[in-house]
């Protein structure tokens, strides 16, 4: 059970401290700061209006102690001491009560000036905190966004890792069609597979084909060269046939001069 429970404490505290961000950490110490802050300064208000209060009170028993010793005075004036007497016990009673009072005012007056330097000092303890907090949020901030910068650049971030197998992924696949391709044509090539379409032909056809078509266009040529050359030759003949004939009528006429017998 121990173990379990150390186990379960490890993994509850690697998942919080994931989770865990110092920037809202802060903000929350702060925030308790604050609320800390607001409390004394509350206790100094009540402080002080307890005070107030006692003061009120003590002005109040000095004008009846005043008042109960004029009383006194016209008494014994008019002949009357026991009222003077009676007017001088009240106002014992009251100075004892305003004894006690400014015992009272004092103490509250001494914990109010307490309470007023503890606030102050906590005042500045929460701004210089403040400042603090505020430059280690900057800090984690610039550092954090450096951190992914470079985890970017180098490939290692969890985004680009992903955009990585991706395209690692596209280029499997691109090769392995391309190596399919070429195998598919080197076989249609070699006979292996049929065309059923008919547009493939494998190398020993589309070389007898090559051949023919060769031999075709030789005995074409060749054929035209044989017109050409019987057309000249014929041409000819008929040339030097012609120029013979128009000059035979001429010779025979000279060759052949008729003279009369006597």
């Amino acid at each position: 059970m121990k173990r379990m429970g150390m186990i379960f404490r490890a993994k509850a505290n690697k998942a919080l401290d994931r989770a865990e961000d110092p920037r809202e950490t802060l903000d929350y110490s702060y925030q308790k700061q604050l609320e800390l802050l607001q409390k004394v300064r509350r206790g100094v208000a009540d402080v002080a209006t307890s005070r107030k209060r006692l003061e009120l009170q003590l002005n109040q028993l000095n004008g009846q102690s005043s008042k109960l010793e004029d009383q006194g005075k016209k008494a014994l004036a008019l002949g009357r001491e026991d009222l003077a007497r009676e007017a001088l016990t009240r106002r014992a009673a009251l100075q004892q009560q305003v004894s006690d009072l400014q015992q009272q005012h004092a103490t509250l007056q001494s914990e109010e000036e307490k309470l007023t330097l503890a606030a102050q000092r906590l005042q500045a303890k929460v701004d210089a905190f403040r400042t603090r907090k505020e430059t280690i949020k900057a800090t984690y901030t610039a550092a954090q966004a450096q951190t992914r910068i470079g985890e970017a650049f180098s490939g290692i971030s969890e985004e680009m890792g992903d955009v990585g197998m991706a395209i690692q992924r596209a280029e499997d696949k691109t090769a392995q069609m391309q190596a399919r391709a070429g195998a598919i044509d080197e076989l249609l090539a070699s006979g292996a597979l049929d065309d059923p379409t008919g547009t493939s032909k494998d190398d020993l056809t589309a070389e007898l084909d090559r051949i023919s078509g060769n031999s075709d266009v030789e005995f074409e040529l060749e054929r035209m060269k044989a017109e050409l050359a019987g057309g000249s030759s014929s041409g000819r003949q008929a040339l030097e046939g012609g120029n013979s004939a128009g000059a035979q009528p001429e010779t025979q006429t000279q060759e052949s001069p008729k003279f009369d017998k006597q």
